[in-house]
């Protein structure tokens, strides 16, 4: 996970960038930083945020950060952003990637007699190597191309010059990067709740390959947008601040329209739903709509310390933090018919963790729906991907059980209504322990997105999608 902020103002610009790039904190728990010029001259800083809050970290640096311009990030795995010093003059980048071939570049800029000089996570540090792809290119340009053409898997820049910001979108459009104006000052985010209580609105898209440079005089294109795109449905479902808008569509709104498809189609007798917090809240509020049965909170999300629980590496301590962070309402729960609504099932031991505390709690009966598909692959496009490998998702284990230890025939378990999909459902509600499960279809996220479905990637539902 990782997410990224830049500013292009006409005054001192490091409030605006420490409070734009803090609102992408729930990208990221790892690593930190912030770059700055003023004029030819510029400052970074860099932190681990591994064990505390981004603003905690930073505060004492804002006074040595002076400049109109800035980038920073907020990322689970490498240091950035990083200043570069180059035949293309000096320019800090910082990026949201994933680069699946990372060790063949790697091999290629070492023949070239170029090195590495950082470390990430005992790697060499993805951004830096994306850096060396740029400094090979004649000119700005000419390097982000080069990036295109090399990189395999997905991946967007800034890149900070002391008169302003370039932006450049992955060559597949699989993250956003989305541009507000105050005036003759820009933003230049991930998201776009981030520069909202800054001032800004947001005027445009940065399209898929598409290449801008954003000064105080206005957003010069640099390279015209690709036609295809492959943009991350999970996004909408999970990842994305509830009032974010990706390609001019809001997260909350598409998570309702989920909810209340599944709420209209159910038939499930329930005395209420219930979100499990805080990605199944806008699910819940559309399946209360749908299904017409009153909205409750049976479960409440203990917000002042506990974040995402799939932040932490060890399987064990992201169980922990599933644990403390839900505390169950016995009030609510004791001897009723609930409905849950969730984002997903991954790998399934929080939710049957969960389902267990709800029964010990009095609930009469648990009904979980899922806003999406089941995940079947694991995301090999983004390091968005709440699971790494294919092997940790609770459906391969359950088709490899209903396949005779062998996971094949994965085709028709992609497709609602075959009986080997019909299988899968009813085993994965067996593991997590729950009275029923349904999952909304495909067609229906896509309805919900309202995107075509071939400018949509939704490769962890049915290994669809096109692009390295």
């Amino acid at each position: 996970m990782s997410g990224f902020f830049g500013i292009v103002s006409t005054k001192p610009c490091i409030t605006d960038l420490f409070y734009g790039t803090d609102y992408h904190s729930h990208l990221g728990t790892r690593r930190a930083g912030i770059a700055t010029f003023d004029g030819s001259n510029p400052h970074q800083n860099i932190h681990s945020i591994e064990n505390s809050y981004f603003r905690t970290k930073f505060t004492s640096d804002l006074a040595e950060m002076t400049g109109n311009v800035g980038i920073g990030v907020i990322s689970d795995t490498e240091s950035q952003p990083l200043m570069v010093n180059s035949h293309l003059g000096r320019f800090a980048l910082a990026t949201v990637s994933r680069i699946n071939n990372l060790a063949e570049i790697e091999a290629e800029c070492l023949k070239r007699h170029q090195q590495f000089t950082d470390l990430s996570l005992s790697r060499t540090n993805p951004t830096e190597l994306v850096a060396l792809l740029i400094t090979q290119g004649n000119d700005i340009i000419d390097g982000i191309r080069n990036v295109y053409s090399h990189v395999k898997g997905s991946c967007n820049m800034l890149i900070l010059t002391p008169d302003g910001i370039i932006a450049a979108r992955d060559l597949y459009g699989r993250t956003p990067i989305v541009i507000g104006r105050r005036g003759n000052d820009y933003a230049v985010a991930s998201e776009s709740h981030s520069y909202i209580n800054l001032g800004f609105e947001t005027c445009c898209f940065v399209g898929p390959g598409e290449v801008v440079k954003v000064t105080t005089s206005g957003i010069e294109q640099l390279k015209a947008p690709e036609k295809k795109m492959q943009i991350c449905s999970f996004l909408w479902i999970y990842y994305g601040f509830p009032c974010v808008e990706y390609e001019n569509i809001n997260a909350e709104e598409v998570r309702y329209r989920l909810g209340e498809t599944m709420g209209k189609s159910d038939d499930v007798e329930a005395d209420f739903v219930s979100p499990i917090p805080d990605s199944g809240i806008g699910m819940a509020l559309g399946y209360a709509a749908g299904r017409g049965i009153p909205y409750k909170r049976a479960m409440l999300k203990y917000t002042p310390t506990w974040s995402r629980s799939f932040m932490p590496v060890n399987q064990e301590a992201r169980n922990l933090v599933a644990r403390m962070k839900l505390i169950p309402s016995r009030t609510v729960l004791e001897g009723k018919n609930v409905v849950f609504c969730d984002d997903s099932i991954v790998r399934g031991t929080q939710l049957r963790d969960q389902v267990k505390m709800l029964y010990a709690y009095g609930a009469k009966s648990v009904h979980v729906r899922i806003s999406c598909p089941p995940l079947v692959h694991g995301c090999t496009f983004l390091n968005f991907s709440a699971s790494k490998t294919d092997n940790e998702l609770i459906t391969r284990r359950v088709i490899a059980e209903l396949e005779g230890g062998t996971v094949r025939n994965l085709e028709a378990y992609h497709d609602d209504t075959t009986p080997q999909y019909a299988a899968m459902v009813e085993c994965i509600r067996r593991h997590v322990g729950v009275d029923s499960l349904k999952f909304n279809s495909l067609q229906t996220v896509c309805n919900a997105i309202g995107i075509d479905k071939e400018r949509v990637c939704t490769h962890c539902f049915d290994n669809s999608s096109y692009g390295d």
